[in-house]
């Protein structure tokens, strides 16, 4: 890859983050991608998103072609200070909810304190309509 060597921190390189001046960071090296804004297949939208953070996880995930990879290197301006790269934290799904006695028969009092009342109500109507004599 030609370009000029120069190696950038990710702080230096998220300053160039839009439409005017797109920078992105692809396995390790630094790219000045703004000339391709406009013919990138994805859209814009898709470079400028990806801006700030290292993007080579969005950019393996499309799958390109080797065309464009050939293509990244007339785009190239540097490396990236790898140090400055935060690292990836492992996700971890959030905690499921402990199974807890206690907590389920207390949704059920809650529960038939609101619908007993109700059945009470409704069966006292179904009463008074059923037994009320004609007038």
């Amino acid at each position: 890859m030609g370009g000029e060597g120069k190696v950038y921190t990710l702080a230096e390189v998220s300053q160039h983050n839009n439409a005017k001046d797109c920078w992105l960071v692809i396995e390790g090296k630094v790219f000045n991608v703004t000339k391709f804004l406009e013919d990138h297949p994805g859209g814009d939208e898709v470079l400028l998103s990806a801006t700030g953070k290292d993007a080579t996880d969005d950019f393996e995930d499309v799958g390109h072609s080797s065309s464009a990879r050939a293509m990244m290197d007339e785009f190239y301006v540097g490396d990236i200070d790898t140090s400055t790269i935060p690292t990836k934290t492992k996700y971890t799904p959030p905690k499921q909810p402990h199974y807890d006695q206690d907590k389920t028969s207390e949704f059920v009092i809650k529960l038939l304190q609101f619908l007993v009342p109700l059945l009470i109500l409704g069966l006292a109507f179904g009463i008074r309509f059923y037994t009320k004599s004609p007038a």
